[in-house]
C-alpha cells in the first residue's frame, strides 16, 4: 500500500513526539510512536524518553486504553525509524508490534543499525503485517543525522564551532603578542551554544584553550545533561582545571587524528561531538575532513589583529553563519 496524505501528517506527529526525547536518550536514536484505529482516530502514542528505557513503539502500544485495545488488530502505528528487531538494553519491538497483532506498520527510515538494518521490516512482513516504508524519511533522517552518522561511518556526527570578529580574528593578542580571549557571545547565542551542548555526547577543547580560558564546557545555561569533556593527554592539562573535574575522555596525541575520533564511537559509544577549541585545532578537523556541521558566530567587533579563526572550506555543507 502506497503512502497517503494520513499517513504523511501522522508521520509529522510521530516526528513532533522523538523530538522530545533529544538530550535523554543518545547514543540511541530519538523515535516517535503514534496508533491509529481504524476510524482513523488517534488511540496510542509514545516516544523514547532516555536511554535503556522503552521504546517508542513500548510506550506508543502501553498508552492505549483498556476501553481501546481491542482495536489494535485493525490499527496503525505510524513510526519514525524501522522497529528493532534484536534484544538490547529492551526486547525486540517488532515483536511487541507482532504479539499485539497490529495490521499495519508505517516506518519513516530504516535503520542503518546493522543489528536492525531490514530485519525489523521482514520480522513483520513474515507475520503477515503490513508494511509502509518512506514515509518522510528525509525528515525521520535529519531527525537523527548524529545517530545516522555514527551507524554509517564508524565516527561520530561532528560539528565544529567556534566564535569570531567580523574581521575574522577568534582573539585578540596584547604587545608581546600573547592571545587573550574577547567575548563574542551575546546572551542569546550563549543560550544557544548551551542548547546545542545539550543534545550532544561529548565536546573537544585543545590544552591551550584549557590553559588560556580554563572552560567548564557544561550546559549551566540549558536543562539537559553535560557533554562529556575530550581532551589530549598532556602533562600541560593542571590537575585543577574545571574540565579535569568531569571524567574527561583523554586521548593519544600520538595516534591520528582521524582513529582517536573513530575510538570515540566504537570504545565509548559517543556518537556526536562538538569541537570548540582554538585554531589548531579546528583546522586539524578542517584539514582532514572531519566534521559534519560548522557553526561560526560572527559578532560586530572589529579587531584588526589577533589570532586568526580558520577558513570555512568552499561551499562546505551545513554551514551556519550566526551573528551575535
Amino acid at each position: 500500500m502506497s503512502a497517503t496524505a494520513t499517513d504523511s501528517a501522522m508521520m509529522y506527529r510521530a516526528l513532533q513526539l522523538a523530538r522530545l526525547g533529544a538530550g535523554h536518550v543518545s547514543p540511541n536514536p530519538m523515535v516517535g510512536a503514534v496508533i491509529t484505529a481504524s476510524d482513523g482516530r488517534i488511540i496510542g502514542e509514545g516516544w523514547h524518553r532516555r536511554y535503556g528505557s522503552g521504546h517508542a513503539e513500548v510506550n506508543a502500544v502501553a498508552s492505549v486504553s483498556e476501553a481501546d485495545r481491542h482495536l489494535l488488530p485493525e490499527a496503525t502505528i505510524y513510526v519514525t525509524l524501522e522497529p528493532c528487531s534484536h534484544y538490547g538494553k529492551t526486547p525486540p519491538c517488532a515483536k511487541l508490534l507482532i504479539d499485539n497483532h497490529l495490521r499495519r506498520v508505517v516506518i519513516g527510515a530504516s535503520d542503518p543499525n546493522p543489528l536492525v538494518s531490514g530485519r525489523g521490516v521482514r520480522m513483520l512482513r513474515e507475520a503477515g503485517i503490513e508494511v509502509t516504508e518512506g514515509v518522510l524519511a528525509d525528515e525521520c533522517r535529519a531527525l537523527n543525522s548524529r545517530f545516522m552518522t555514527a551507524q554509517t561511518l564508524g565516527r561520530p556526527h561532528i560539528t565544529l564551532k567556534w566564535a569570531q570578529s567580523a574581521d575574522g580574528y577568534m582573539a585578540a593578542t596584547d604587545n608581546d603578542g600573547k592571545s587573550y580571549p574577547v567575548q563574542f557571545s551575546t546572551p542569546v547565542t550563549a543560550l544557544d551554544v548551551h542548547r546545542l551542548r545539550a543534545v550532544s555526547d561529548a565536546i573537544m577543547v585543545g590544552t591551550e584553550t584549557v590553559l588560556t580560558d580554563n572552560p567548564s564546557l557544561n550546559t549551566r545555561l540549558w536543562p539537559g545533561c553535560s557533554p562529556r569533556p575530550i581532551l589530549f593527554r598532556s602533562e600541560r592539562l593542571p590537575k585543577d582545571a574545571a574540565v579535569m573535574q568531569r571524567d574527561p575522555i583523554l586521548l593519544n596525541p600520538d595516534c591520528p587524528l582521524a582513529d582517536n575520533i573513530r575510538s570515540l564511537w566504537t570504545d565509548y559509544g559517543i556518537s556526536s561531538l562538538i569541537v570548540e577549541g582554538g585554531p589548531t585545532l579546528l583546522r586539524s578537523f578542517i584539514e582532514t575532513g572531519l566534521y559534519d556541521r560548522i557553526r561560526v558566530e560572527t559578532s560586530d567587533k572589529i579587531l584588526n589583529s589577533g589570532v586568526k579563526a580558520p577558513k570555512i572550506p568552499d561551499n562546505v555543507p551545513n554551514c551556519t553563519l550566526k551573528p551575535a
